[in-house]
Parts: structure tokens; sequence; C-alpha cells
């Protein structure tokens, strides 16, 4: 897989000499078994995969690219380019604007942005009436694109099966970037509509096998199809695709159940008349990510910690697998460890950062597990590890565990 050139501050020697010794033992990626570090008092149990994913890597790189190839320009994001705090704010820094933030709010007028100034498309891509917008005035909105490859392979998923005749349902939340940008790439080519959850398939279902009357449909799901969705006509051939970012397993669940509703009310010789296959759009580094916390899961510890931006979705549902089986502290950065007895962390139900005090147990061995978003670098991370060790007492067993180069 290519490799790209990231700016050294999102590094870390040791979260590197760790993932590459995993990948040499590992090569098919079938161990998603956790690294476990002993540092003094406590043991940091690691997920197997987290961190950068190739489409963020990909992003990052344009984005420096460029500020650098544009000295005196006036650099403009459509909006966050990735959902990490940090990045984002190491883009500001360099003189980068968001034209709009991430519910699509304008921020800066369309009128004060010329031919001659740089838009950069963030990972989660764009809808096709943004890029019409951009050439509109003059700018080329694939010159300095960062849409993740995984992202762009969705769209051209969707491009087929809906030629094929097939309605696409997206997996998503609806006001994600990315949901709006596949849900306006879909709509071009087919009938298409957005579900957020199991339940919103659920009931979806009832309008397939026509349960629920046909005017209800528009009221229900209002704001989440695409314009002339014909309830009756646009139901009987469907597939599913996702925001790439959403639970994986919740994804091929909904599929599932979306595929034996058709089978049941329809009863077609081939179930391929019915239901489209798209299993191959379901992003790896999601995936892994999250196969990674359910490995990590299977060992015993006294916390999680999951570190990312508060508004990462593939963040969020690390977040929510670890909360189901011991305490969870969903963090932005090592600030939020405020003392061994207090941290600030986020809600995640609860869309608040709150303070909790005594989250470290006072056992003589504290066991923490800990995983990012696939927004967040490896050089948090370790912040995070190295000011867990220092209000543990344990710096100087970190310092050694870094110059060791063993894990």
């Amino acid at each position: 897989m290519k490799s790209f050139d990231v700016p050294v501050q999102y590094r870390s020697p040791i979260i590197t000499a760790i993932k590459k010794q995993r990948k040499e033992a590992d090569k098919l990626k079938k161990d998603f078994s956790p690294t476990r570090l002993p540092i003094g008092s406590i043991e940091i149990i690691l997920a197997r995969h987290f961190g950068f994913c190739y489409g963020v890597e990909n992003a990052i790189e344009i984005a420096f690219r460029a500020i650098e190839e544009n000295p005196g320009k006036h650099v403009y994001l459509l909006s966050e380019m990735i959902h990490n705090p940090g990045v984002n704010a190491d883009l500001e820094q360099l003189g980068v604007r968001f034209i709009m933030d991430t519910k699509g709010n304008q921020l800066i007028s369309w009128n004060d942005i010329s031919k001659d100034d740089i838009v950069i498309i963030p990972a989660f891509g764009t809808t096709l009436e943004m890029e019409a917008l951009l050439r509109e005035k003059g700018i080329e909105p694939t010159r300095y694109e960062t849409t993740c490859p995984f992202v762009e392979k969705v769209w051209n998923r969707a491009e087929k099966i809906g030629e094929e005749g097939y309605t696409i349902i997206v997996h998503g939340k609806p006001n994600h970037e990315e949901t709006r940008a596949t849900f306006s790439h879909s709509r071009a080519h087919t009938p298409t509509i957005v579900v957020k959850d199991m339940k919103q398939a659920e009931h979806l279902a009832k309008f397939i096998t026509k349960q629920l009357p046909i005017t209800q449909f528009y009221e229900d799901f209002k704001g989440q199809y695409s314009e002339g969705f014909d309830v009756e006509k646009d139901l009987v051939k469907i597939g599913v695709v996702n925001q790439t970012t959403m639970l994986a397993s919740e994804t091929q669940a909904i599929a599932d159940y979306l595929k034996q509703v058709m089978i049941e009310f329809h009863q077609p010789n081939e179930i391929a008349e019915r239901f489209a296959d798209t299993r191959d759009t379901l992003c790896y580094a999601t995936n892994d990510n999250q196969s990674a916390v359910s490995g990590m899961l299977e060992q015993d510890a006294d916390l999680a910690i999951v570190i990312g931006g508060y508004n990462s979705s593939n963040t969020s549902h690390l977040v929510e697998l670890c909360e189901e089986k011991l305490p969870t502290y969903f963090i932005r950065d090592e600030h939020c460890l405020n003392s061994k007895n207090s941290i600030n962390h986020f809600l995640l139900h609860e869309h608040k950062e709150v303070e909790t005090e005594n989250y470290l147990p006072a056992n003589e061995k504290i066991k923490i597990m800990i995983t990012s978003g696939a927004s967040c670098p490896d050089a948090l991370v370790e912040r995070v590890m190295e000011r867990l060790s220092l209000l543990t007492g344990n710096q100087e067993r970190f310092d050694q565990l870094k110059e060791s180069n063993v894990y």
C-alpha cells in the first residue's frame, strides 16, 4: 500500500515500531489481539489497529502540499478536512480557512472567493452541486481533492447498481458530510434514500411490504429521499451502501435484514432480482479498527480510553463498542487528563463534555485499554500514554520503554 508524506509532528516512533512489529508478525491481518505494554504500575492494552487510515494520510499529504505550492494565495477547505481538532487547528495556523462548518452552514460568503483562490475538497468528499458551484467560479475541484478512495468506491458501486435498476439505500447519518456527498452522487443515477440505523431500516421495511400507507413515507423520511422518489416503484429492487465510518456490523445487519425482507415479500427465483450485493463497499480501516476493539475487549481491563475528535463518526462507534463492556472515556487529547483523579471526557449520548473524578481505580496494577479513531495522529496516542505514565508515577518506566524499542 502507498505510503504518504505526513508531517513529522503526527508521527510517533514508539507507535510506528509497535505497528511495524505487529504487521511483520501478522502479514494477513488475522490476529486482532491487542499489544500489552507493562509500564510500572499500569499496563496499557493497545488495540491492534487504530489511528490514521489510508484516506486520512492521503488527505493530509494533499492539504499540506496545497499550502506549500500556493504561497501568498488564499487557501480554503470546504469544511473540516477530517474530524480531528488538532489537525484542523494546524491547518488554520498555516492560513487555511473553512468555508462551511461540518453541518454545511456557511462561514465564508461565496462572494469573497474568486477563481484565483485554492479550495481543497475534504476527505469526506462533496456533493455534485458543490462541484458545479466551484466550476462556475472558475475553480477546478479536482486540483486539490482529498476525497477518500474508499468513499469514491462507494459512489462508483452505487452508480453501477443504480444503472442496473436498483434503488440505493445509504446507511449513514443524514447530516454527516460524507453521507450528504454519497447521497448527492447516488441520486444523480438512481432513486436514493438514507437510513440512519436499524430502527429506520425496520420502519422502511413496512413500506416495502406495504404495511404502511405510501403517504406516510414522505413524512417519516422527510429530507432523506431523492426528489421524485416513488415508493411503489422505487422499493422493489434495492441495494445497501454505507457512510464508510458507520459501525460495519450494523451496516451488514441492515443489509441482511432488508435482503430477508425482499426474499419473504417478493419470493424471487433469484435474490439478485431484488437485492444487490454491495458487501465490497465496507471500508477496510473501519472494519479493522472495529475488529481490533472487539479483540481488545476479550482481555480484562479496568477502563478504556478512546481518543479522537468528538464529532468523529468512526471514533464514536469505537466508544460504543467499549461502553458495552467497561467504563469508557472518550477524550480529545492528553490535556483531558487533568490529574490522576480527574478527567474531562465526552458523553457520546448526551453530546457534552464533563469532568469525572476518580476515573483511575485504586488498584496496585491498573489495566487501561487504549484505541483511537482513523483521524487521530499516532503522536497523540503516544502523548496520552505518556501523560498516564506521568500521572501514575511511571514516567521513567515509559521513557525506558521508548528507548528499548522492544514491545
